[in-house]
């Protein structure tokens, strides 16, 4: 991508589907297209973090051995008879019946026993805490998930600023949003968990005093992060969403469910490029105004308010968005059962290839345009998106 400064990774929240933006990453690794920027919400913050520390031969095989290892059920049970679970329920066969009955059943595993290697239910539960802590405000603990990053990230690589690392969170006192960069502070393991801390299910991460949500809470895609920074540069941004902002009109209460955790967290992506879009429509007009003045420059007094308003780099927004698939239901974000897993990751790659069968869509857009590309534009697929 040698038209542009910055290759971008922009990674959405959503749980167990996070495996579908893996199988988009395993793609472009695949095409030799390796981005400089990673960006994440929860579940994308996770991936983001995989990827950022990890040297990009290592990338694939770490998120691979992470995904398999939060698809295994928390039990305490030995690798032997987990590995049979495993194979038991891949032996399975294939259909929407069937897999609505195993994603049904791992949802329900999720919920009772928590999922190895991410998170666990709290003993006591919160009803029997005590108040303030964290037993009393979530229903897991999620030292499991800090034991896996720590194991699988490498921090010091992702503060070494070979690659731009940002997440995503809300404070809970001011319920301001906040991104954790790594061209603004030293990055740890704890901006990833408060990045993914899903309230009620997972409790605020205090960072220097002040505690902190997933930033789905507020915003679950950070794609505007990373176009409206400064000094702007020359982009081509993948942005891989979980949640689909169009769909069909519910018909039963579980549909009901679904929907509006779609519209919830799939946070106006759409609304969010056109936004791109326009701003820098207008930067660019600003931009050549300017070169029609006298001494091709704005007057003084106007100069430092309209500077940053004048840009001819040039944005381009390859958006990939997971399609939910006929059986899938309102719990699908931790239907974390590894069939599921492999199917979400398998639909990310083809995704991918898809997209990348249309390498005009790479070009740089002219004179500081911004151009945006969905395969799933049209395409009467999946549950819409």
């Amino acid at each position: 991508m040698r038209d542009y400064e910055t290759v971008a990774l922009v990674l959405q929240g959503g749980g167990a589907l996070g495996a579908y933006q893996c199988g988009v990453y395993e793609g472009l690794h695949e095409a030799g297209i390796l981005p400089d920027c990673f960006a994440g919400i929860s579940v994308g913050a996770i991936n983001a973090a995989i990827l950022a520390g990890n040297a990009p031969e290592r990338r694939v095989a770490r998120l691979r051995e992470f995904w398999n290892r939060v698809s295994t059920p928390a039990l305490p049970l030995p690798r032997a008879t987990l590995d049979w679970q495993r194979e038991w329920l891949d032996a399975l066969p294939k259909s929407g019946a069937s897999s609505a009955w195993t994603d049904t059943l791992a949802a329900l595993g999720a919920l009772w026993i928590g999922q190895h290697g991410f998170f666990v239910p709290r003993v006591p539960p919160p009803f029997a805490a005590r108040a303030g802590t964290k037993g009393a405000t979530s229903f897991y603990s999620v030292e499991p998930l800090r034991r896996s990053l720590l194991e699988l990230v490498d921090f010091d690589r992702i503060n070494d600023g070979t690659t731009r690392f940002a997440v995503g969170a809300v404070n809970v006192r001011t319920g301001n949003f906040a991104y954790f960069d790594n061209r603004r502070a030293r990055i740890g393991v704890e901006h990833v968990l408060a990045s993914s801390a899903l309230p009620p299910g997972f409790a605020a991460v205090e960072i220097d005093g002040e505690s902190y949500w997933d930033g789905g809470v507020v915003s679950n895609t950070p794609l505007e992060y990373i176009m409206d920074e400064t000094p702007r540069r020359d982009t081509l941004a993948f942005q891989v969403d979980l949640w689909s902002a169009r769909g069909s009109l519910p018909r039963t209460l579980a549909d009901v469910l679904e929907r509006h955790k779609d519209i919830q967290y799939s946070s106006r992506t759409r609304a969010g490029t056109d936004r791109i879009a326009l701003q820098q429509l207008l930067r660019r007009t600003l931009g050549e105004l300017a070169g029609h003045l006298p001494g091709k420059r704005f007057p003084p007094k106007f100069a430092r308010a309209l500077e940053p308003w004048t840009c001819t780099k040039a944005l381009n927004i390859v958006h990939l968005i997971y399609q939910a698939k006929s059986y899938e239901e309102q719990y699908k974000d931790y239907a974390f059962g590894p069939a599921t897993m492999r199917e979400h990751w398998s639909a990310g790659l083809a995704d991918m290839e898809k997209t990348l069968l249309h390498p005009d869509w790479f070009a740089r857009p002219a004179d500081g345009g911004v151009a945006t590309h969905d395969i799933h534009r049209g395409d009467g697929g999946g549950k819409g998106r």
